[in-house]
Order: C-alpha cells, then sequence, then structure tokens
C-alpha cells in the first residue's frame, strides 16, 4: 500500500502533466500554421542563398560546377576596376534615394494629412504610379529623358528655346535620374504607409497644440515626427536594403552606362551571369557580396534601435 505522501506527489505530477497538455497543444497549432510559410522561405529563399555560396566557391559552366576554387571568385572580382565602380554606384544610389526617395514620401504624407477636403483623392492619386509594371514606368521614362527631339523634356526645352540635353548620357546626372524614377513609382505606397502612421495619433494632441497657437510646422515638428519617428527608422532600413538591390532601372535605362557610370552591383552580377560570359560562378560571389553588405546594415540598424530602446 502506498504512503499517502507518494499519492500525493502523484497526483501534482497528473495535474502538472494535464495543465501542460493544452499549452503543448497550443504550441503544436502554431508551429503547424507557421509550417507552410517557413518550408517557402527556406525553400525560396535559404535554399538558392546557400546554392549561391556554395557556386561562388566553384568554377562554373553556366550552372554546372566543374571544379573547387575557394576564394578565387572572389578574389578576381575585388580585383575588377568594373567592381569598384558598382560598389560606388551603389552607395551613391543608396545616398541619392535617402536624399530624394526617403523625404518625398514623408512630405506626401504630411500634406494630404493636412488637406482638409478631397483627401480620398489624393490617396488615389499618389498610389497610382505603384499600379504601374516596373517595366513600363521605366519605358514611360525613358521617352521622357530621351536624347532625340521626341524626348518630353526635350521638347519642353525647345519650347523655351534651350538646345536639347542627353540627360542619360551623362555620368554626373544618371543615377539621381534614375533614383528619380524609382521614386516616383514607389512613393504614393510608402506615403499611404506613413498616413496610416498618422492615422493613429491622437487628434487631442493637435486640438492642444491648436488651443496653445502652436502653427502647422510646430505641429509638425513636436507631435508628427515623433509619432512616426519609429515607422520611419523601419523603412529607412527598408529602403536602404531595396535600393542596394537595384538592377532593372539602370539596365533598360542606360544599361549601365555611360561607362559603367549607373552599374549597380546587383547589374553587375546580372552581368556576369547572363551577359555573355554564362560566369555563375563570379554571379554568385557577388550575390554573397551584396547579402553581406545588406546583413551588415540590417545588424548595425538593429543595435542602434535597440539602444535607443535601452535609453527611453
Amino acid at each position: 500500500m502506498q504512503s499517502p505522501l507518494i499519492l500525493l506527489c502523484q497526483r501534482k505530477e497528473v495535474g502538472a502533466v494535464g495543465k501542460l497538455k493544452p499549452r503543448t497543444r497550443q504550441q503544436m497549432i502554431s508551429w503547424l500554421i507557421m509550417l507552410p510559410g517557413i518550408l517557402l522561405f527556406a525553400f525560396f529563399v535559404w535554399a538558392p542563398l546557400l546554392q549561391s555560396i556554395q557556386m561562388s566557391l566553384y568554377r562554373t559552366r553556366n550552372i554546372e560546377l566543374l571544379e573547387f576554387v575557394g576564394f578565387n571568385n572572389y578574389i578576381s572580382i575585388f580585383r575588377r576596376e568594373e567592381f569598384h565602380q558598382a560598389l560606388v554606384n551603389t552607395f551613391s544610389y543608396t545616398f541619392w534615394s535617402l536624399l530624394i526617395g526617403f523625404l518625398i514620401p514623408i512630405f506626401m504624407a504630411l500634406v494630404i494629412g493636412e488637406t482638409v477636403r478631397g483627401k480620398g483623392f489624393f490617396r488615389t492619386a499618389a498610389y497610382v504610379p505603384n499600379i504601374l509594371p516596373g517595366l513600363a514606368a521605366i519605358i514611360l521614362w525613358t521617352a521622357f529623358f530621351s536624347a532625340e527631339a521626341t524626348g518630353v523634356i526635350n521638347i519642353l526645352l525647345s519650347k523655351l528655346g534651350i538646345e536639347r540635353m542627353a540627360f542619360l548620357s551623362q555620368a554626373n546626372l544618371v543615377i539621381p535620374i534614375i533614383v528619380l524614377t524609382a521614386t516616383w513609382k514607389g512613393a504614393g505606397a510608402t506615403a499611404l504607409i506613413y498616413m496610416a502612421g498618422l492615422s493613429g495619433i491622437n487628434p487631442e494632441l493637435y486640438e492642444a497644440a491648436t488651443i496653445d497657437g502652436a502653427g502647422i510646422i510646430k505641429r509638425i515638428r513636436h507631435i508628427t515626427l515623433p509619432a512616426i519617428f519609429s515607422l520611419g527608422s523601419t523603412l529607412l532600413i527598408l529602403q536602404i536594403i531595396s535600393i542596394f538591390q537595384i538592377m532593372y532601372e539602370p539596365l533598360v535605362l542606360t544599361k549601365g552606362g555611360p561607362d559603367n557610370a549607373s552599374l549597380s552591383l546587383m547589374l553587375l552580377m546580372w552581368r556576369y551571369a547572363f551577359g555573355g560570359t554564362m560566369d555563375f560562378g563570379r554571379a554568385s560571389a557577388v550575390a554573397v557580396i551584396i547579402s553581406v553588405i545588406l546583413l551588415g546594415f540590417t545588424a548595425l540598424y538593429s543595435i542602434v534601435n535597440r539602444r535607443k530602446t535601452e535609453w527611453e
């Protein structure tokens, strides 16, 4: 016959197991819900990434691995002048994107947010460029900046008595122009995200500021901007990641010219893979380098954001 103490312990264990069962079942259901997404992410992201890392260490013929060469592909790339040019250009794209593309959506969101009438119309108008297919938008801008007399901007210049210009053939203008085209297409969607963030601000804060005599500039400075700071910092790192992978805009507009002035790292990767040499080993090495740089940006953002949270 078991002692009362042993029976009491057994009852507690059974009770503990009974309490854990619903939690375990809930965890299993959660994992089952996430499983399709995890499998898709592993298949479409991690598997190609690991394959690219493997391919970057081999001499290839198309996608066939021929010979293990270690880091020779990386060494060969770092010695090439076109890689240095593409790296500098990609950081230049990032700089101009932050200068132009980061501020314009915020400005659009603030202006539409302060509009009393017709907000729905302006929101729709801001989002319309995002509906266009990317290639169609680039072809549209190609017609605008065409060096021919039929180019839209050159037609306007001719009306003013100014000689036509080849905008896309000027090395100092080509990157800002490409960034402008990308900003025109994506700024509306980003502005809508900012407007969603602005809608969460308590209207009483604006009413109190207005009663205290604060004008629109002070309301934006002391209420609006602090409220969307966290959202803006997240969109900032996402924009850097996006613009760092710019490819089809310079590919269609300038093919990387003039004299590689608009060549980006992603476009260089495309050239290695599909530009005639079909060197997938070097193309994979460039892809890995891009991934490492973007991981560095993301880690830096996480560190800064965590420290900011701790200070607060």
